[in-house]
This record gives structure tokens, C-alpha cells and sequence, in this order.
């Protein structure tokens, strides 16, 4: 026996005396009112289990309305975390632990905590009214309808009070540190440390000592009752992944966004503007943009999505890196402004960050129905390149590829990401500065040769600064004259300029690296997705090829264009299913170009895929278990 493997049996045996017992993942929720703070909770735990070494994968799940009822249904807000010694790709489909602050949070979410799993609850708040705010006829506690699963029953909310009491706090704020205590009982089953909470606690509350205070004897005394009460037969060690060596940090997918405009705006030596109107559940990209002042970033927050798309113009126009950030309802808006973008051939960035519509829909809820918007949502032949980010750590390179190909070919670029990407977390290699291209960036500065409109080898034009001499042009939304620049109605020119930028979008396949087929290259079915899928769909299709099924996945950045070697994918499969979070848009725009059958999986609920939907919908279409 290796030395290696003698000092793992003998820490196994050593967690085993101590009651604690080893698992390779383990999914937590913390589910409440939307004032519980479980939002807070998740975060924290997150951040301790990243600084921990655990691969992670997180949802959080907001209510719709901004102050629905409180300890109504409609009002639960949930965080779920997924935390392994091994690659995490989702969430996970259920949850091995659920603390349940009230009784709504309890029904919204029990259908999620897997039979068997554990299921701690909040009993201070099962009072009659909130029984019946909830909809439940009988107590659940006085019940057997909890009993598939192991129950702890803790008055939480009066543990807290006692705990917090000589801190002078009112009995309204001093309950609010009820998130802390459910924390700290989590860190305490899954052996987690303290000690980033409670300096995030410290700094956080510095300028209100006694808040600080009751947080702390709220996050011990949950870690302590888990220690003295007895009641866990055993708690829970998931060890460290074996992640790429580097420096790691949390992200969710809003805040790496924001990192990598930033990133390429230094790697093209030049100011990032970023002009926004606030929308769920885009704002963060503007709040977080606002931080890097420093970095030469300069944000505004305009008075609605046209003028921030105009102003994004503007300050193209001015030889900025310029991007803003919206979700459908606002991408719709700005749809005339980009079209001027398109006509005026400038570089600049639209992230829509889509969540469930149409009109205010679902607003913090996921879906992924901006696609034919985003390629299609102009008037007239007005192309435009689209790329979406496949997970929350991914949005950072997205982000600075999209800058990339904008300030390359002229044009505007579509970044889509959504809802479940955007605020959920993700570890983050912090890349070395020498694993960043730098991003070339050539001004017109010759009079003598300059014309407005005369195109390189990619088919763009030159981006001329203003005031500079030599360089002035017309600029606006009047079709243009081929390379002069200049007014034109002819006919035979807006055939030939229309025809010239449609020629720009297919020479960005150039720069596009070959779609990639994970698993089986040719076969009986290839599962096909794009966005904020990836993670359930990659997971799916391992457990299908490990059962021998001849499958691959192809997961795809580039929507618009698509890359080169799509078509001849597609050929090499019996059957394709088109997995995605809408009625079916991609799989109409795969059908359009390539003239194949495709079959499609869609969930238009506000919510992401479970692996179990796809692994039973493949096994339904290739036959047997």
C-alpha cells in the first residue's frame, strides 16, 4: 500500500470517529422570505466554500415582485449551492439540505430536497397565520407529510433573540440576524470555517457596532448548536477539487462581465464607457462598473435605453470601448440606435442579460427568448454578430472576444448572457497578464489616403477620431456612399453597401475556431445548446456516453455566425435535439441555414434545466432505460 493511500484511509478513518462523514458533493438551499436574507446566506456560503477549495456551482432564486406579501408564496426567495471535490456543472437537481425559514419557504421548496435529505426548519415561524399565508390547511409539523425526510426542528427565530439580547438591538432588527444563525449551522454539518464570514461581518458592519455584534453571536450560535445540541448524528466533509493550479476567486456571472470589458478596454489602451439604464437583471453590470474609476472606466446611467444606446454611439464615435448593458425589454428599445450603429459602422458592445418575458414578464427569473431578437430585431438587412457566454466564470473571456471582433470589423456586437448566469457564482482562475492578447486598435490618422468607407481585408472601415485634421466625414443614419462616405440614394449603392456589411458578418467566421463535438463525433444523437445551458447539458451527456449511449453534445458560442464546420456536424448524426430555455429559436435558425431536422427540449418556466430532463428526453428519442 502507497504512503499516499495510507494517510487517506487513515484520515477517513479519523473523520469516521468523529462522526463525520465523506462526500464527494453536496447541494445546499437556504430558502426564506425575500427579507430573510437568504440571498446573504448563500453568497456567504459560497464565498467560504470557495475560499475552501470546493468547486461550486450556485442559483439564487428571487421572487418577481419587489415586495410581494410577506410569508406568502409568492414572496419565498431561495439560494442554492452545489459544492463538490470534482468539476461542478449546475446547481444540482435536488438538494441534499434544506433549512426552510417559514412555512411558505417550506412549500415552495420541498419538492426540491431530495428523499432522505435533510430538512431543518425554522419552527419560531410556524405560527397560524403564517400557516395560513401559505396555503396550508394542517401543520406539516404535526403531520407525517415530512416523513421521507430527516427533520430537525429548531426554533431558530426565539434562539437568535436570546442570543442577540444584551446587544440592544430591537426585537424587529435583532430577529433580521436569523440568516446568520441558519449560516452558521450550515458551516457547522458541512464543516465549514468561520472565519471569512466573520471578518466579511467586521467590515461590513464596522460603522455599527452593535449590528456587527448581534451577526456574530447569530452566526456562533447556530455554529454551537450544531456542536452541544446533539441531534446530528453526523455531519458532512466534501474535500477540495483538484481545480487548474492559480489564483481563485468567486464570481457570479454579472460581476466577470464587468471585469472583462474592463480587462479589454485595458488591453486596447483605452477608455471603457459603459451607458446604461437600470434593468433586472442587467443593473449589476452598471453597479460593479462603477467601482473602476480608477481603471479609467467611465459609467452613466441615462434617463432610458435610447438615450444610453446613443450615447454608447457617441462615444464610439469618439474612439472609446463602448458596451451597455440591458435585458429584452430594454434591447428592445435600443433596436433603432443600433441599427444607426450598424449604418455607421462603429464599434461598440450590447449585453442583454435576458430573463423571462414578453413586456415585464418574469423579471428575475432566467430564460434565454432574446435570440431571434438579437439576430433578427432590426428593420431592414441590419446584420449584427451574436456570441453568448456558457457559464458565469466564461462571461469574462465572452466579454472581451465581443470587444474584440467590434473594434476588428466595425460593427456592433450582441453579448447574451441571462438571468441564471448573471447572479450565479463560479470559481475564477485569475489569468496571468502574459495570457492576454493585446487588443490592436489602428486609428486613420493619414489624410492623403483616408476615405470614410473604404474597406480593409475584413471589410472594415477606417475609425477616423474627430478633430483629427484631414479626417472629417459625414456621419448618421442616411445609407452612405461606397467608400466616400458621402449621402446617397442610388439604387445600385444600397444594394452594393447592404451587400458589403452582410459580407462583414460572414468574414467573422474567419476569426471563429471550429465548433467542438464533446463525446462521440458522429452517432445516434447530438444534444445541441447554447448560453446559460451548458452546465446541465455537458453534465447530461456524461452520464449518457458513461452508459454507453452513442451521443455527443455540441454547445455553441458563436450564433450569429455560426462557426464553419456546423453543417457538416449536424450531417453526422441520426437525430439532434436542440435544448434551450424558449419555443424554439435556435432550433428554427440550425433548420434555416442547414436544412436539417431538428428536434427540440423546452422549458419556458423561468427556470434552468435539470439533467434529469434532458438524460430522460435523450433516452426517450434513442429508446430503452
Amino acid at each position: 500500500m502507497s504512503t499516499a493511500t495510507k494517510k487517506k484511509e487513515s484520515a477517513a478513518t479519523s473523520a469516521a470517529e468523529k462522526g463525520i462523514k465523506e462526500l464527494p458533493h453536496a447541494a445546499v438551499r437556504f430558502a426564506g422570505d425575500s427579507g430573510d436574507g437568504m440571498q446573504l446566506a448563500g453568497t456567504q456560503f459560497t464565498n467560504t466554500t470557495a475560499v475552501f477549495g470546493n468547486d461550486i456551482s450556485t442559483f439564487p432564486d428571487y421572487p418577481s415582485e419587489i415586495r410581494a406579501p410577506a410569508g406568502t408564496l409568492g414572496g419565498v426567495s431561495g439560494f442554492q449551492v452545489n459544492f463538490g471535490s470534482h468539476t461542478v456543472y449546475t446547481p444540482g437537481d435536488e438538494v441534499d439540505a434544506l433549512i426552510a425559514m417559514n412555512p411558505a419557504a417550506l412549500k415552495m421548496n420541498l419538492k426540491e430536497l431530495a428523499e432522505g435529505g435533510i430538512l431543518i426548519i425554522n419552527t419560531s415561524e410556524f405560527t397560524k397565520s403564517n400557516l395560513q399565508r401559505a396555503k396550508f390547511e394542517t401543520n406539516p409539523l404535526e403531520t407525517d407529510e415530512l416523513s421521507r425526510y430527516r427533520v430537525y426542528k429548531i426554533p431558530i427565530t426565539d434562539q437568535v433573540l436570546e442570543a442577540v439580547k444584551d446587544t440592544g438591538l430591537g426585537t424587529k432588527q435583532a430577529a433580521r440576524c436569523k440568516n446568520f444563525y441558519a449560516l452558521g449551522l450550515a458551516f457547522w454539518l458541512y464543516d465549514r470555517p468561520l472565519d471569512t464570514t466573520l471578518h466579511w461581518i467586521e467590515t461590513k458592519f464596522a460603522r455599527v457596532p452593535a449590528v456587527a455584534i448581534a451577526n456574530t453571536l447569530a452566526l456562533k450560535a447556530g455554529y454551537n448548536f450544531g456542536e452541544t445540541a446533539e441531534i446530528f448524528p453526523v455531519r458532512y466533509k466534501v474535500d477540495r477539487a483538484d481545480l487548474k493550479p492559480g489564483k481563485y476567486r468567486s464570481l457570479t456571472g454579472n460581476q466577470a462581465t464587468a471585469l472583462g470589458f474592463v480587462t479589454a478596454a485595458k488591453l486596447a489602451k483605452k477608455p471603457l464607457f459603459y451607458g446604461s439604464y437600470p434593468i433586472t437583471p442587467a443593473s449589476d453590470i452598471l453597479h460593479e462598473l462603477s467601482y473602476y474609476k480608477n481603471y479609467d472606466v467611465r459609467t452613466f446611467q441615462a434617463e432610458d435605453e435610447i438615450a444610453a444606446m446613443n450615447a454608447v454611439i457617441g462615444a464610439a464615435y469618439a474612439g472609446n470601448i463602448a458596451v451597455t448593458g440591458t435585458s429584452g425589454p430594454g434591447s428592445a428599445l435600443k433596436q433603432e440606435a443600433i441599427g444607426l450603429a450598424v449604418m455607421t459602422e462603429l464599434p461598440c458592445v450590447i449585453v442583454n442579460v435576458q430573463r423571462g418575458g414578453p413586456s415585464t414578464g418574469l423579471p428575475t427569473k432566467t430564460e434565454q427568448a432574446d435570440l431571434w431578437q438579437s439576430v433578427l430585431g432590426r428593420n431592414s438587412d441590419c446584420p449584427v454578430p451574436v456570441i453568448a457566454a456558457r457559464w458565469a466564470a466564461a462571461c469574462f473571456d465572452t466579454a472581451i472576444e465581443a470587444v474584440r471582433v467590434a473594434v476588428k470589423y466595425m460593427t456592433p456586437v450582441f453579448m447574451l448572457s441571462d438571468g441564471y448566469l448573471a447572479n450565479c457564482s463560479a470559481p475564477w482562475r485569475i489569468p496571468e497578464p502574459s495570457e492576454l492578447k493585446p487588443i490592436e486598435i489602428k486609428h486613420a490618422d493619414d489624410p492623403e489616403t483616408f476615405q470614410p468607407y473604404q474597406r480593409d481585408e475584413n471589410g472594415a472601415r477606417p475609425w477616423a477620431i474627430p478633430g483629427t485634421p484631414g479626417m472629417q466625414h459625414r456621419i448618421g443614419g442616411l445609407e452612405k456612399e461606397h467608400i466616400t462616405g458621402g449621402v446617397c440614394h442610388f439604387p445600385e449603392n444600397h444594394e452594393r453597401m447592404t451587400n458589403l456589411r452582410a459580407q462583414k458578418l460572414a468574414n467573422i467566421a474567419r476569426d471563429i475556431p471550429d465548433q467542438k463535438v464533446f463525446g462521440n463525433k458522429n452517432g445516434d444523437l447530438l444534444l445541441v445548446s447554447w448560453g446559460g445551458t451548458y452546465g446541465a447539458m455537458r453534465q447530461a451527456a456524461k452520464y449518457l456516453i458513461e452508459a454507453d449511449r452513442k451521443i455527443g453534445h455540441m454547445h455553441m458560442r458563436w450564433l450569429n455566425p455560426m462557426p464553419s464546420n456546423v453543417g457538416d456536424i449536424l450531417k453526422r448524426f441520426k437525430k439532434i435535439l436542440v435544448c434551450e430555455l424558449n419555443a424554439g429559436q435556435l432550433r428554427f435558425l440550425l433548420q434555416a441555414h442547414y436544412k436539417v431536422d431538428t428536434l427540440g427540449l423546452n422549458k419556458v418556466q423561468g427556470l434552468p434545466f435539470k439533467i434529469n430532463d434532458i438524460v430522460k428526453k435523450a433516452n426517450e428519442l434513442l429508446g430503452g432505460k
